[in-house]
């Protein structure tokens, strides 16, 4: 599994790829397959397994993924604590950094992280390996509309041939959902449309009720002595303190 995997870094290399991580899995996660990306200039940061057969040097004790969970020290918001080990392959001693992401509210749940890139701080970590969840959609989407799993081909060529066939039928629209926009997903104009609208000062209302009123009395011929009383008595009703400001703004 590990030799298919590096071949495959390999051609990749070979034809132009730079890259400095290389994401994996748990299926890929093991000390010889980051020793072997170091030598080919790469860092990889992958899910390890909770296994007793692979054992890590720190502070001077031979540990696994478990003990050294047991043995854990300060609680941090997003991971559970981050120490840097070793691990050794054909006698060279090699440093990693594992992170332990433990589930919100149930401790005996956790993931761990692995870098041979030491100076990452843990959330860059998670961060960068959060990218590979794409993968996993794919494979979703691809088995599940595209029947990845469905063929009954023999050969080696055919399978790399419908391999090679559900690839670009989900390339093809994944790209017009890359390059087209959807006027539903603009956050900010929901966002300012959820604003409340300013509130119209109260002399600022009933000066366009009077000045409303008094358009509506001249359409209809009213005279201006009658408006005139109409407006007197009005502002005689208001609060004496109400009265001033609108006659202030007047």
């Amino acid at each position: 599994m590990t030799d298919v995997a590096l071949e495959l870094v390999d051609d990749a290399i070979k034809s132009g790829i730079k890259a400095k991580y290389v994401l994996f899995d748990s299926w890929y996660a093991s000390p010889r397959m980051f020793a072997a990306l170091l030598k080919r200039h790469c860092h990889g940061i992958g899910m390890l397994k909770k296994t007793k057969k692979v054992y890590f040097r720190y502070r001077d004790r031979e540990m696994d993924i478990k003990t050294l969970y047991t043995n854990k020290w300060p609680i941090k918001d997003i991971y559970l604590y981050s120490p840097i080990v070793t691990f050794e392959v054909d006698g060279e001693k090699i440093p990693m950094k594992l992170v332990f992401v433990t589930k919100r509210g149930q401790a005996d749940q956790y993931l761990v992280l692995a870098t041979t890139m030491t100076d990452l701080r843990p959330e860059a970590i998670i961060q960068m390996y959060g990218r590979r969840w794409q993968i996993e959609c794919y494979f979703k989407v691809a088995k599940q509309y595209l029947q990845f799993d469905q063929t009954q081909v023999q050969s080696y060529d055919g399978l790399c041939g419908h391999l090679a066939m559900v690839m670009l039928s989900y390339d093809v629209p994944a790209l017009a959902q890359r390059e087209n926009t959807d006027d539903r997903t603009l956050g900010d104009l929901f966002f300012d449309y959820g604003r409340p609208l300013p509130d119209i000062k109260l002399v600022s209302a009933l000066n366009w009720l009077i000045q409303t009123i008094t358009g509506l009395g001249e359409k209809i011929d009213m005279a201006v002595e009658t408006l005139t009383i109409i407006f007197d008595e009005f502002i005689k009703a208001l609060p004496n303190s109400l009265a001033r400001l609108l006659g202030n703004a007047q």
